[in-house]
């Protein structure tokens, strides 16, 4: 069972997607926060597998509670939830240890399945959202040359050279097995491979070092 914690300070966002993911058999939510204290609180007291975090609220903002549920809950699986594609609070989001990125427009089914890619160890990412991120990062690599390499330095294959394209679209792991014709296994393959190739640990960084390719 993956139970979840959903923080927003508006009581509609909360409690709709509280009444979604409860028809889920596999998800269960425990508890509600209207802000980021009570956010960390929740967390605290029950350990949940995964926390809906959006960014913006009164009195602890979602960032502030991300990097403290980091510290004592490093286990906990945290989505940042957004209205808005504001680049200072993707990078730091993602910098502060958020496995990923949702925004309140997201198509119902598409939620859910971020959810349970999340906790099968993938990085969310909708495409909107890398986009901005990538140019946000690319713009950050500039001002550091030894950075940036070019392909020919990193020596990718043709194969992978269309996974990183798929990478930097934001493509989860179920849609470049999809676009590439491989199983997930392959994919989580090549990634591991990729990231090898590029001195790089996450997706995250991986796009940053795909963007300042020259």
């Amino acid at each position: 069972m993956i139970t979840v914690v959903i923080a927003d300070d508006q009581m509609l966002t909360r409690e709709g997607i509280r009444t979604i993911l409860d028809l889920e058999d596999d998800l269960e939510v425990v508890g509600v926060a209207r802000h980021g204290g009570e956010a960390c609180e929740l967390v605290a007291r029950l350990r949940p597998t995964l926390v809906i975090m959006d960014v913006q609220m009164p009195e602890m903002d979602g960032i502030t509670a991300l990097k403290q549920i980091k510290q004592f809950a490093p286990e906990t699986y945290v989505l940042m939830l957004s209205t808005f594609l504001e680049d200072d609070y993707i990078v730091e989001g993602m910098a502060s240890g958020a496995s990923g990125y949702l925004l309140k427009d997201m198509d119902v089914d598409r939620m859910i399945a971020a959810i349970r890619d999340t906790v099968s160890g993938q990085f969310i990412l909708p495409s909107a959202v890398a986009s901005k991120l990538a140019i946000r990062l690319a713009q950050m690599a500039k001002g550091q040359p030894s950075a940036q390499v070019s392909y020919a330095s990193v020596q990718l294959t043709e194969r992978e050279k269309e996974l990183a394209e798929l990478v930097i679209k934001g493509c989860n792991n179920r849609e470049i097995a999809t676009a590439m014709y491989i199983t997930e296994g392959t994919v989580r393959n090549y990634i591991s491979n990729l990231y090898g190739k590029l001195g790089v640990e996450d997706r995250v960084q991986a796009i940053m070092r795909l963007q300042s390719l020259v």
